[in-house]
């Protein structure tokens, strides 16, 4: 079985970033959109950022404009947009597609290690968080709904 650390993501600045950076770190990876009503999270997924990165929580944000197009900007503009309005200093990614053919291999294997409710692979909408362990096993996957703040104890027992 793979883990996360075996693939790669491009950050927002355009640059190859091979996950094994991560290697021994908890890692929640979220599909985040910019005009979503859930946008707010990205607040709470700051806070949680801040309060468990020096014990090895790193936050994976990747913005997706699959869901209402709900992410229309550029990488600039994304990255902008969450500084300014949420503080975010959590690592943020280029634009993905989570689901359907040119879906990232990332998610695609996310998916496949924590299936949705009754075993449904699709992300339904933005905001779907996956918590990874120091190992890069995936662990859980929470819904949009799910706030960052309810995560807190999942993350915590995997510090």
């Amino acid at each position: 079985m793979s883990a996360v650390f075996d693939f790669e993501a491009e950050t927002i600045a355009g640059e190859k970033l091979p996950l094994e950076n991560y290697k021994g770190k908890v890692l929640l990876v979220v599909n985040t959109a910019s005009k979503c009503g859930f946008t707010p999270q990205y607040k709470g997924l700051e806070a949680l950022y801040q309060k468990y990165k020096d014990k090895g929580l790193e936050i994976l944000g990747f913005p997706c404009n699959q869901f209402g197009k709900q992410e229309p900007g550029t990488a600039s503009d994304i990255s902008e947009f969450c500084e300014l309005n949420f503080g975010v200093t959590f690592p943020l990614f280029a634009k993905v597609d989570v689901n359907g053919d040119n879906a990232h291999p990332l998610f695609n294997h996310l998916k496949q290690q924590a299936p949705g409710i009754m075993g449904t692979k699709g992300i339904k909408w933005n905001f779907t968080k996956f918590l990874v362990n120091k190992d890069g096993m995936v662990v859980k996957r929470f819904a949009p709904k799910d706030k960052p703040e309810s995560l807190e104890a999942a993350v915590e027992a995997l510090l």
